[in-house]
C-alpha cells in the first residue's frame, strides 16, 4: 500500500472529532454475550456470524453517514479481510498446492496480509479483534479450495460495494475502493482458473453491473460458512 495512502487515512485523520475513541471504547472489553446482544442476533448462522461482526456499533446501517460510522465500516471491512487473510494463509501452510492454483493462493494470501495489516494500522486501538476460523478441509482439498475461494472474492467485492454510499470522508473511500478493485481481480483470476466464461457461468452473474449486498445478507452468508468457530 502507498505509503500517502496510509497517511491520509490515518488515525489522526479518523480521530478528529474523537469519534474513534469513542467507539473503541464501545468494543473493547466486551464479552461473546455482549457481541451478540449488541448485534440483535439469536440463533443458527447468525450467532455464528455474530462472534465476527456483533461487536461492532450500529453504525455500518446508519441512515446518515458519519465520521463514527466510517470507523464502524472499516471494522466491518477489517473482519471480512481477517476471514480471508486466515484461509489463503491456511492454504499455503497446509494445502500444498502447485502451478496456477499455488501460485493464485501465494499471491492473494500476501494481499490479505497486507489488507488487514493496513485496515489495523488506520483503525488502531478501534479496531476489532480476529475470530477464530476452522476452515474444515477447504484449505486441503482443491476442488473445494477453488470453490470457497471464488465465493469468499464474489462476497468481498458485494461487501465493500454495499458500503460505498456509506462512507462520509473521501479519505476513507480511497481506500475502500483501493481494496475493492484488488478484490475483483481476485474474483476474476480464480474465476479464470475454474474455467469460467465471462457472462456465462459465474465470472460476472449479474451481467454487466455487479449487485452490491447490505451488511445484513453479507452476515447471512458469512455465517452460512460455518468457518467461526
Amino acid at each position: 500500500m502507498p505509503q500517502a495512502l496510509t497517511d491520509i487515512i490515518s488515525l489522526e485523520v479518523l480521530d478528529q472529532d474523537g469519534a474513534l475513541r469513542e467507539t473503541s471504547d464501545a468494543v473493547r472489553g466486551d464479552t461473546r454475550a455482549d457481541l451478540f446482544r449488541k448485534a440483535g442476533v439469536a440463533g443458527g448462522a447468525l450467532v455464528a456470524s455474530g462472534v465476527l461482526f456483533g461487536g461492532l456499533p450500529g453504525l455500518a446501517s446508519a441512515a446518515k453517514p458519519s465520521k463514527r460510522q466510517d470507523v464502524a465500516i472499516l471494522n466491518y471491512a477489517l473482519t471480512l479481510e481477517y476471514l480471508e487473510a486466515a484461509f489463503y494463509k491456511e492454504a499455503v501452510a497446509k494445502g500444498g498446492f502447485s502451478g496456477e492454483v499455488g501460485d493464485f493462493a501465494k499471491l492473494v494470501a500476501a494481499h490479505e496480509a497486507a489488507h488487514v495489516a493496513y485496515l489495523k494500522r488506520a483503525l488502531g486501538s478501534a479496531a476489532v479483534k480476529s475470530p477464530m476460523f476452522d476452515f474444515k478441509d477447504t484449505t486441503t482439498d482443491e476442488t473445494k479450495f477453488k470453490a470457497t475461494a471464488f465465493a469468499l472474492e464474489n462476497t468481498g467485492v458485494k461487501a465493500y460495494a454495499g458500503q460505498a454510499t456509506n462512507i462520509k470522508q473521501p479519505a476513507v473511500v480511497q481506500a475502500a475502493v483501493s481494496i475493492l478493485t484488488i478484490e475483483a481481480r481476485h474474483a476474476a483470476a480464480i474465476a479464470a482458473i475454474l474455467g469460467h466464461i465471462p457472462g456465462r457461468d459465474g465470472i460476472t452473474p449479474d451481467g454487466a453491473f455487479d449487485k452490491a449486498l447490505s451488511k445484513r445478507a453479507i452476515l447471512r452468508a458469512v455465517g452460512a460458512t460455518g468457518f467461526i468457530v
